[in-house]
């Protein structure tokens, strides 16, 4: 026989009732259930007599007067009774205040009950009177989007194909006639009116700016571009670059001036970096290629001291004397190229100012001297880089 059926045996076989022992219940009760029975006798006497007790001859009742009294004096204990004061005796207790409402309709003291009304500046102008925030220039509908929706559309679609880049947001690149993205949308900035100086060297203006969902805006540069800076923490803050088509149209214009004369304008250079950095060291053909108006040697004697050489020395592999053409375009076009294989990172100067250089780029001497070549010869736009398998391939038509 098993234990369980050992006890039951026994359990059943009690005539006199031994084991039959019933739990205790505690007599004892708490603090709070006590005040609340003290707290029901003042409101059973209020119900018997229809008033609230006096301090008179009866003993009871004016135990029950002074009963009430220390616990209206008391506000942990008015907490407690709250929802047992059903005659309303505990009128005293201190509301929450969480409203100005509120603040206004417990105003006891009459503070606030003055001829003045509080909300009546007199010595501050109204806002009709001042110049309006930049944040009052909401985006509103915009009357003529149809003009603005095929460039939208033809954006949206060079991103998809890639001839057009994301660029991860700075101030610099954010100029008349480009596209950015803020927040997930797609924006045009058309023009930038009326500049002028603020905070130092920085130059504010009113923008025209259209979206893609056929809204537009007015806000000032300096505003759009804190609002993309503030987008730009949480990755959601790009400029765009110019597609192949437009960049080589540009390119063309330049080239095919040709002068009296023919005139050096400038160099195209491409370099390595000497930095001593792991995260620098560690990537294989990483070049930077650049344009300076100056002799190269001149350029990048300082380049320890300045962020966009990495703040490390570096080598010249190659300089391009450039004549009769826009070096600026000619950079430009490069960096459209090789966007996919942009070194992203940052760097901080001597100062702490951290800085995002856009001109280094990973791919080997051999395809970025050919991306030249195709450049000057102007057949770049038939032609696209694929980083993935490092070669230069005809586009797909």
């Amino acid at each position: 026989m098993d234990k369980n059926s050992i006890l039951a045996t026994i359990f059943a076989n009690d005539p006199l009732g031994l084991l039959d022992i019933k739990p205790k219940t505690s007599s004892t009760i708490t603090t709070d259930q006590r005040l609340i029975q003290s707290f029901e006798e003042i409101n059973n006497f209020i119900d018997d007599t229809g008033r609230k007790p006096k301090s008179g001859a009866d003993i009871k009742e004016r135990g029950l007067y002074y009963r009430l009294n220390g616990i209206c004096e008391d506000m942990r204990k008015c907490e407690i009774l709250q929802e047992y004061d059903r005659h309303n005796l505990l009128q005293n207790i201190p509301k929450k205040l969480t409203t100005i409402d509120d603040i206004l309709n417990d105003d006891k003291l009459g503070v606030f009950n003055t001829d003045d009304d509080i909300f009546n500046l007199k010595h501050v102008k109204l806002v009709t009177h001042r110049e309006s925030p930049d944040f009052v220039a909401r985006r509103k509908k915009c009357q003529n989007f149809a003009k603005y929706e095929p460039l939208f559309k033809k954006c949206q679609n060079d991103l998809k194909v890639g001839t057009r880049q994301l660029i991860k947001f700075e101030e610099s690149n954010l100029k008349d006639h480009t596209f950015f993205i803020l927040n997930g949308l797609l924006g045009y900035l058309e023009s930038t009116t009326a500049p002028v100086n603020r905070l130092g060297n920085r130059h504010d203006g009113r923008t025209y700016c259209i979206f893609e969902n056929g809204t537009e805006s007015e806000m000032q540069f300096l505003s759009l571009a804190a609002r993309l800076y503030e987008a730009r923490c949480s990755n959601n803050a790009f400029t765009i670059s110019d597609s192949f088509e437009s960049a080589m149209e540009e390119f063309n214009t330049g080239f095919n001036i040709i002068t009296a004369e023919d005139k050096k304008v400038g160099f195209i250079y491409i370099l390595k970096s000497k930095s001593a950095k792991p995260e620098i060291i560690e990537i294989d053909n990483l070049y930077k290629i650049g344009y300076s108006t100056i002799p190269v040697e001149e350029r990048i004697k300082n380049a320890v001291n300045e962020p966009t050489y990495l703040m490390a020395p570096v080598e010249k592999i190659s300089i391009y004397e450039c004549y009769n053409m826009n070096p600026q375009k000619f950079e430009k076009l490069l960096h459209s190229f090789f966007g996919k294989v942009c070194l992203s990172i940052d760097i901080y100067d001597k100062y702490g100012n951290r800085c995002t250089p856009r001109e280094w780029f990973i791919a080997s001497l051999p395809i970025i001297e050919k991306a030249i070549e195709l450049i000057i010869t102007g057949n770049v736009v038939d032609y696209s880089y694929d980083h993935e398998n490092e070669i230069i391939k005809l586009r797909k038509k």
